[in-house]
Parts: C-alpha cells; sequence; structure tokens
C-alpha cells in the first residue's frame, strides 16, 4: 500500500527541522552513549554541562537532570579550577550520579576536583582522552590542563576510592568510564563447580533439586551439570578441575549409583559436599558410601536415619533436612475430591503447575516422596505407599519412613490416611529453611577460600 503524504504537512516538518537546534538534530555522542550507562529514576548532577540539553532529552524515563551552571552563579568556572564557586556539595550527595562530559582535560586541579568527589560517594560517568589516544602536539592544539595514560587514570580514581566499574569508547581519541566508590563493589571470582545428580531422570524430586542448586551456589559459579550416567561413561566430558564438586541435589543414594566413579570426579575437586540421602540401604556396601563420605568436606543429610547409620562420629555430618520443602508454600487445599499419585508423575508438567495441582486437595495418596511432601504443607489427610526394590524382593527403600519421623516424629503405616499436624510440618519447614540459609553461607565461603587458596 503506497503511503500518500500531505504536502503542506511535507514542507512544515522541514521547515521545523531547520529550526530545531543544531544539538537536537545532532546529537552530542558523548551524550547519546553516556544515556546508555543511566538507570531510570536516577538523579542526575552534570557538572561540566557536557552534554547540555541533549542529555537531558536522552535520559531513561523518571530521571532528574540538573546542570551545575543551574546550580552556581558566580564568575569563573567551577570545573576548571575550582575557584568559580562552591562546589555544590549538598547537590552532589542528593544525587545518584554525577556527570563529567568532555571537561575532564579541561580540570587544573584534579586532586581537589576528586576530593569533593570522594566527599560525595556518588557514581561517576566520566569522558577524558588518555595520552595513550591523543599525542602531545594534539592536547597542546585542544588546549587540555592535564596529560594522562590509562595506568595514571586508574591510579587517580584509586587513590580517591573509585573503581572503573565500566568503559566504552566515544570515539578514536575518548573513552567514557562509570566510576563506582569501592565500598559498593565486592571483588568477584569466578568458579567452577561440578554438580552430579539424576536430573535426566525427569521425576519431581530431582527436578526440583537442580532448581535449588541453581539458587543455592553464588552468581558467579560457572555450574556443569553432569548425571550419575554420563559418569559411568567416563570423565571426557569433566573438566581438569573444580572449585567445587556438588554430589547430588537431595536425591537418595543406592546402588548403583554409588560408587568409583564419584571418587574420580571428587578426586578433580577442591572442595566438595554431598547433598544426598540414602534408599535402599539394605543393599548398599557400607565401605563405599563411607568412602564418598570421607571425601566429602561437608554431607548435607536429609534425614536424622541417614547421619544415625552413616555419619556417627564424622565432624563432616550435617542433616540438613529434605530441602525440597521449601519449594511449597502453606496453604489450605480446597478440594475434596481424593488425589491418587502413582510412581511415575508426569515430566511433562512444569513444577510450578505441579504443586499447584498437589496442594488443591485435601486427601492425596502418593507412591511418590516428594509429591507427598508437597502435600503434606496443604492436605488434611495424605497416604503413601514406599517404593520396592526391583532387586530383590521385601526391600523397599525406606525414604518415607525416614521423612515422616524427621516431621512428625514418627512414621505412619503404609497405604493407611492419617492426619497432617500442620504445626509439625510447620516447624519441620522453618527449621529446613534456617539450615539451607547456613549452607548458603558455608558453601560461599568455602568457594571464597579455595579462592585465596
Amino acid at each position: 500500500m503506497a503511503l500518500h503524504v500531505n504536502a503542506n504537512l511535507a514542507l512544515k516538518i522541514v521547515h521545523d527541522e531547520a529550526r530545531r537546534p543544531d544539538a537536537l538534530r545532532q546529537p552530542d555522542p558523548r551524550a547519546q552513549l553516556a544515556a546508555q550507562f543511566i538507570p531510570a529514576g536516577a538523579r542526575l548532577l552534570d557538572l561540566g554541562h557536557g552534554g547540555g540539553e541533549t542529555l537531558r532529552d536522552l535520559v531513561p524515563f523518571g530521571c532528574a537532570y540538573e546542570a551545575v551552571d543551574h546550580l552556581t552563579h558566580g564568575k569563573g568556572s567551577l570545573i576548571h579550577n575550582l575557584t568559580g564557586a562552591e562546589f555544590p556539595t549538598k547537590a552532589a550527595t542528593e544525587s545518584d550520579i554525577i556527570l563529567m562530559l568532555g571537561v575532564l582535560e579541561q580540570v587544573e586541579d584534579l586532586d581537589g576536583l576528586f576530593t569533593h568527589l570522594r566527599f560525595c560517594r556518588q557514581d561517576v560517568i566520566v569522558t577524558y582522552c588518555p595520552t595513550d589516544l591523543v599525542g602531545g602536539p594534539a592536547r597542546e592544539t585542544r588546549g587540555f590542563a592535564n596529560h594522562m595514560g590509562y595506568a595514571e587514570l586508574a591510579r587517580l580514581f584509586d587513590r580517591y576510592g573509585f573503581r572503573i566499574e565500566c568503559t566504552a569508547p566515544v570515539s578514536d581519541t575518548e573513552m567514557m568510564f562509570r566510576l563506582t566508590p569501592t565500598g559498593r563493589v565486592a571483588p568477584v571470582a569466578a568458579c567452577d563447580v561440578a554438580v552430579v545428580s539424576e536430573s535426566d531422570a525427569a521425576n519431581f524430586g530431582d527436578r526440583l533439586g537442580v532448581q535449588m542448586i541453581n539458587s543455592l551456589l553464588p552468581g558467579e559459579a560457572r555450574i556443569h551439570h553432569m548425571t550419575f550416567d554420563s559418569l559411568r561413561e567416563g570423565l571426557a566430558a569433566a573438566r581438569e578441575s573444580y572449585d567445587l564438586v556438588v554430589v547430588g541435589v537431595g536425591n537418595a543414594m543406592f546402588q548403583p549409583l554409588i560408587g568409583d566413579d564419584i571418587l574420580r570426579i571428587l578426586a578433580r575437586a577442591k572442595s566438595a559436599i554431598g547433598i544426598f540421602g540414602t534408599a535402599y540401604r539394605e543393599l548398599m556396601p557400607r565401605p563405599m558410601i563411607e568412602r564418598v563420605i570421607d571425601r566429602l568436606d561437608v554431607w548435607y543429610a536429609p534425614y536424622a536415619d541417614d547421619v544415625m547409620l552413616y555419619g556417627r562420629g564424622r565432624s563432616n555430618a550435617v542433616h540438613l533436612g529434605d530441602w525440597t520443602i521449601g519449594q511449597f508454600p502453606l496453604t489450605r487445599s480446597m478440594l475434596d475430591e481424593p488425589l491418587q499419585i502413582g510412581a511415575n508423575i508426569g515430566a511433562e508438567i512444569p513444577l510450578d503447575r505441579t504443586i499447584e495441582l498437589i496442594q488443591r486437595h485435601r486427601k492425596v495418596y502418593s507412591a511418590r516422596l516428594h509429591p507427598l511432601l508437597c502435600a503434606l504443607t496443604s492436605a488434611e489427610y495424605v497416604a503413601y505407599a514406599e517404593e520396592a526394590s526391583d532387586r530383590m524382593p521385601g526391600i523397599v527403600s525406606g525414604k518415607f519412613r525416614s521423612m515422616l519421623v524427621d516431621v512428625f516424629g514418627r512414621s505412619y503405616p503404609e497405604r493407611e490416611f492419617f492426619m497432617v499436624d500442620g504445626d509439625a510440618v510447620a516447624r519441620y519447614k522453618a527449621r529446613v529453611h534456617a539450615n539451607v540459609a547456613e549452607m548458603r553461607g558455608r558453601v560461599a565461603a568455602m568457594l571464597r577460600n579455595v579462592a585465596v587458596a
């Protein structure tokens, strides 16, 4: 479809463009770039008025912009020699970001300027033409009052308590720096973490565990997820070393999951923790699990049964509780229709929808552990069926009993509905929440110690 433009309207647009100030028709590249460094809603103080009205028009939504020449009325130039008027300390301390675009090269007393800036302790956006990009003759032509290269600039910023947070080139000869008071910036050391789990099993509990381990680890962690099956196939895909190896994400360990494959990946770890329980304990070789626990800095066991069986007398064994309960809000169920959950809970259903579905029902029967734990936070009556071993008749996982004793102080017969003690569930959830917070701090400290070492 052709677009028809009224000739008179087109002529008016041309005339308006002709009357528009050049600064508005062609924005200052410094101002355009500086606008990318500014968050919405920030209070800005432009000490050099380098961006002028252009910058005022380019700042994000909600920003308050004030230029220094609107604040001072003395003769001379505040920014050039700091003698024309008092430094606008009050306005600077009440701002979020101080701007100095295209003027720092003209400042004669840099120490005096940065003394004021250090006192205000606000982020600073500044441009500069370093001697690495603009040599002596060109600097004299432009009338620059000071001459610093990148190294000298960094020393100046550091001397007055500023750190370069990010940089970008304005042109071939000029750079823009965003400076942040060093007290606001914590050093970040990237770390490599391997997580070994049954994420390929796609069951409810393991999916929750993978989600939780990602939120437990520090933001700077580079996480390499592996499965027990991939370990058995060899370590070709594994890295040469890891700052931390995490064995398990709250799942239960049993034969054949626990073996020499885990010891081989732990040999590549500078530090290691385990977040796992045990199941089908009668079939598990005790020496093997003890070798794995011995190699861990900390073993976070979901249930007291695990600690009593395999952690007694060990300083590295901690009773964490089943941390997946943190994903289930305490709420009240609404539907009287009973819900029966079989051994295969749909992996294609999103986790949040699965939790919502379970928590709707007042009466829940589950053949899976973590759906039952989810039901405890909302249902009035629950029942369960232990998972039987496919390797030996009469052997069951034992996970349900361990979990019920932890939550209620006792177990209940299989396949018989019992009333849920909501107060006991709330106490248990609060206790586990505190334990997980302590674990998060301890893991972060371990990674910091590894980085220092």
